[in-house]
């Protein structure tokens, strides 16, 4: 089955006239997860990769199985006043609001090459604070990944122009 089927649509979520892509249902499917990751993990089984990051929450999940399976550490990146250790923020806008996230600052050295991971790529605004924190600890991002992109809300281009490379495993049309 394509790994769409297993994606549920909420209707006006978390507000309305937002159309949510909903990947728990994915994840409730064992084979469903496990396409998946096998999906994500493909392109870079043969690249040089240091870390993992997730992004916040769902890309915790795919992030830490990613690092699993390519035999990798896993570096969180969360919402603000969630991590324990010093660390660094950044603020970015979403397609519906603002927020921050951190990153532990001892958690990257200078010069690893880091895999992006996140569920869905919107505007790109979260990818985007995610990049700049690992760039701010000396990473070097090799590519970002997620299960949906949104192409109307631009984030593929909005990252590729910045001059990383995309990987989405589907798209929806519409917000």
């Amino acid at each position: 089955m394509p790994i769409k089927d297993y994606i549920r649509t909420i209707p006006d979520f978390p507000q309305k006239g937002i159309m949510f892509r909903d990947v728990t249902t994915l994840f409730l499917n064992s084979e469903g997860l496990k396409q998946a990751i096998d999906q994500m993990i493909e392109p870079y089984i043969s690249q040089k990769i240091d870390k993992v990051a997730g992004l916040e929450a769902r890309g915790f999940i795919l992030g830490g199985a990613i690092a699993d399976r390519l035999s990798l550490g896993f570096v969180p990146i969360r919402k603000a006043g969630k991590l324990p250790g010093q660390v660094i923020s950044q603020d970015y806008e979403l397609e519906y609001g603002s927020a921050t996230m951190e990153i532990h600052k001892d958690c990257i050295e200078p010069g690893e090459k880091i895999l992006l991971v996140d569920d869905l790529l919107a505007t790109g605004g979260t990818a985007e604070a995610g990049i700049k924190l690992i760039e701010k600890l000396g990473g070097d991002i090799i590519s970002c990944s997620f299960i949906i992109d949104l192409p109307e809300l631009g984030g593929r281009k909005h990252l590729e122009n910045m001059g990383f490379e995309v990987n989405a495993l589907c798209e929806f049309e519409g917000d």
